[in-house]
């Protein structure tokens, strides 16, 4: 006889055991997917904690890089002299800024070999100890007078000069390229050459076609900027300036209008006239004196070759004066084509014509002409520039060169 337990059993498929399981799956599975979101979440908070302490740390250097600053501009400024002597481990004799000469202590931490007479160093206010070594530097305008990108303009953009762009090869490019050819003879190269001619002849535009077809340094400065308002800042400017010449070798210095600083020498009651000439004493002595020039050239240009002192003219320093005269039929013929060369025109335009109203006029003045000439076909929206523009561009050209001389216009187009 059956048992009562054998008799009453569950059924094998009782509806109630399948939900439950179910239901116990499903919360098993949203604890998981909830487990990974907050673990992702966890992660981009860790990482955005380390970029925030990143942050904060950047922020901290910058605070104190600031403070750093405002501490050293509060601090009194210090005064430039120079080491006259050094004594012993502890003591030199310094000259101040205002020429005033002092026995200091110096810091031990600077190094022996840079205390040195001769040597720029900062001094303390107060006490007038060396506090540090400064570091040569250049005049600003010194250092920017260096060239670092060539000029565009070439030999070939300029009309007429052939004999004087032979004359600069020779005395600038020749010695540089081929020492040799000097030494074989037993003769110094020229030291410099000396461009003058009436203004818009091409000086400057032949000393930019010199440095466009050298490889060495070029140095390009105006005279007006070594005439300086404190007494020896004009000289200290000139040495400076042939120093970073020698230093930059083989190199061509090239200055501009220098009869600013040229003129000849008289007895004048200004400082400022007794300063100029100052300038220009040690502008001679750097030409010729007891250092050598080495690799280095020198070109100048002026339009008043008259009231050059002499002394700057003499071989020597500057041993080929090279003359660029008014533009001849010749020279304006070959001027007029580079300049139109790229220039679209109709066939109406003869530049034989063109040379027979323009004489007298410069280099500078024949570039105005065309371009004139060229703004009245762009004015007029047309493709071509036509004789009526070039007569116009003539008229303008002439009736400006007429004012300015106060003369009544003369040409043949007028």
């Amino acid at each position: 006889m059956a048992s009562d337990s054998d008799s009453i059993q569950p059924p094998d498929d009782d509806p109630s055991s399948h939900k439950v399981g179910s239901i116990a799956e499903r919360t098993l599975q949203d604890i998981e997917h909830e487990f990974e979101i907050l673990r992702e979440q966890a992660q981009q908070l860790l990482s955005e904690k380390l970029d925030m302490e990143n942050k904060v740390a950047k922020q901290k250097q910058k605070v104190k890089r600031l403070e750093e600053e405002v501490r050293l501009m509060r601090m009194p400024p210090h005064v430039v002299g120079n080491i006259q002597d050094v004594l012993d481990d502890e003591r030199a004799v310094v000259r101040s800024s205002n020429g005033t000469v002092f026995l200091v202590t110096y810091n031990r931490g600077i190094e022996s070999e840079m205390m040195k007479p001769g040597a720029r160093v900062a001094l303390n206010q107060d006490t007038l100890s060396i506090i540090d070594v400064l570091h040569d530097a250049w005049d600003p305008l010194v250092m920017g007078a260096e060239m670092f990108e060539k000029p565009v303009t070439t030999f070939s953009d300029l009309g007429g000069l052939d004999e004087q762009i032979s004359l600069i090869k020779e005395s600038i490019e020749l010695p540089l390229k081929k020492p040799e050819a000097f030494l074989d003879f037993g003769i110094e190269p020229p030291a410099g050459v000396i461009l003058v001619g009436p203004p818009g002849c091409g000086k400057t535009m032949l000393a930019k076609a010199v440095a466009n077809s050298t490889d060495c340094t070029f140095i390009r400065l105006v005279a007006s900027e070594l005439a300086q308002k404190y007494i020896g800042e004009g000289g200290r400017m000139v040495r400076e300036l042939f120093d970073l010449a020698r230093e930059r070798s083989p190199s061509i210095v090239f200055i501009d209008e220098i009869d600013a600083i040229g003129a000849k020498r008289l007895d004048s009651a200004t400082s400022g006239d007794r300063e100029v000439q100052r300038t220009l004493m040690q502008l001679l002595a750097e030409l010729d004196g007891f250092d050598s020039l080495c690799d280095v050239k020198f070109i100048a240009a002026t339009n008043r070759p008259d009231i050059l002192d002499e002394a700057l003219l003499r071989p020597g320093r500057f041993d080929r004066v090279i003359e660029i005269p008014i533009p001849n039929e010749e020279a304006r013929a070959s001027i007029l084509k580079i300049h139109m060369t790229k220039m679209p025109i109709t066939k109406g335009v003869s530049i034989d014509n063109l040379v027979l109203g323009t004489e007298g006029f410069s280099g500078a003045e024949l570039k105005a002409l065309t371009v004139e000439a060229g703004m009245c076909a762009i004015r007029d929206e047309r493709k071509k520039a036509t004789k009526a523009d070039f007569t116009a561009a003539l008229k303008s050209v002439v009736k400006k060169r007429a004012e300015k001389r106060g003369e009544a216009p003369n040409s043949l187009w007028s």
